[in-house]
């Protein structure tokens, strides 16, 4: 076989708790998902369920959360009028708490992703944005390696953010984040 290991992922249940079916009417139509909230919210939801491999219930008011963590994370890096946030500087520190946190998620967020850790990922990344918007200012660098985190997950907010801040490659051309051990 051309790969390694084989890992079965669980089912979506509906939000009836049994398993879906056309047959049993509880079917959520993707489309209708990503025209109401986009393609990375409905991304972002499904990994953001629970383990990869457990039946989770579907919960159509659950997707306004990560909906709103998105929505969260252009208006930190973009104002009303489609600039670039002010609260965003080209130099400065973060408070010693939130600078350890920003290593922590790195690494985290690294090792959740090999391990296919995908919820408790995107959970570590909302306790991060939340720390981020206590600061009175973030570095540009930092706000950077938050989209290359998001990236994997929420691929195209991700390049549209990693544009609009001014970067001109593609995000998925930026590497992988680095933390410093000695921080943590």
């Amino acid at each position: 076989e051309p790969f390694k290991k084989l890992f079965h992922q669980g089912i979506i249940l509906g939000e009836d708790g049994v398993k879906m079916s056309k047959s049993r009417g509880n079917v959520v139509n993707p489309d209708d998902i990503i025209k109401a909230y986009g393609t990375d919210s409905l991304r972002l939801y499904l990994m953001f369920l629970g383990p990869l491999e457990a039946m989770k219930p579907w919960n159509t008011k659950g997707i306004e959360g990560v909906h709103r963590f998105l929505k969260k994370i252009w208006r930190d890096c973009l104002t009303e009028e489609g600039t670039v946030n002010p609260r965003i500087v080209a130099t400065g520190a973060l408070t010693p708490e939130t600078e350890k946190l920003l290593h922590e998620t790195i690494r985290k967020v690294g090792e959740d992703i090999e391990a296919l850790r995908f919820n408790t990922a995107i959970s570590q990344m909302m306790i991060l944005m939340n720390a981020l918007q206590k600061e009175p200012a973030v570095p540009r660098a930092v706000m950077l390696d938050v989209l290359r985190l998001l990236a994997p997950f929420a691929p195209h907010i991700s390049e549209e953010l990693w544009a609009r801040l001014g970067e001109s490659n593609s995000v998925a051309l930026a590497g992988w984040p680095s933390f410093d051990a000695g921080k943590l």
